[in-house]
């Protein structure tokens, strides 16, 4: 089952249904943005074999350039996402599809080659092969659910270090 209430840290043990809930989304998203050039990725704790995650499925839109990313909000929010501009992130456009304050998938609409895209593609491979340093974050992040369970920032912030270490680790393979 998808969705976490705004604002909450919420984890489900992996279910590989999320890998299909992403590519139905992934071909509505194909048919209403059929006319652009984009490339369409499932990043996030969901497209992590084994790991916990917030059943919510983050999906990265890489384009030539953040302006030509702009032409796909109006179709997006037509097909019930909701804009958000770079909700903290520069160098994002950032939409969200939710009801009732459940949300369920975020698109990262990103310069194809920007560094962020870039990171998003290759901590999600890193650890779809290497299931030790799932295990690793995984802990890592049900101890984090358990302190910031109400504030989503912090616990974001507080894994960045260990995300950091896994990106200078794939990078060095």
């Amino acid at each position: 089952m998808l969705g976490v209430e705004q604002g909450k840290v919420l984890l489900k043990e992996y279910d590989s249904n999320w890998a299909e809930e992403y590519l139905i989304e992934k071909a509505h998203l194909g048919k209403i943005l059929e006319n652009f050039n984009i490339d369409i990725q499932h990043i996030g704790s969901t497209s992590i074999k084994g790991c916990i995650a917030k059943p919510i499925i983050d999906i990265s839109i890489g384009v030539e350039n953040l302006e030509y990313g702009k032409l796909l909000i109006a179709p997006l929010e037509s097909a019930g996402y909701e804009y958000r501009g770079e909700a903290g992130v520069p160098g994002r456009l950032f939409l969200k599809k939710q009801t009732n304050y459940i949300q369920t998938y975020f698109i990262h609409i990103e310069q194809i080659n920007s560094q962020s895209r870039k990171s998003h593609i290759l901590f999600r491979d890193y650890l779809n092969n290497h299931p030790e340093d799932v295990k690793k974050y995984s802990e890592l992040k049900r101890q984090l659910a358990k302190k910031y369970y109400n504030d989503r920032e912090c616990y974001t912030e507080e894994k960045a270090h260990f995300i950091e270490n896994i990106l200078k680790k794939a990078d060095m393979l």
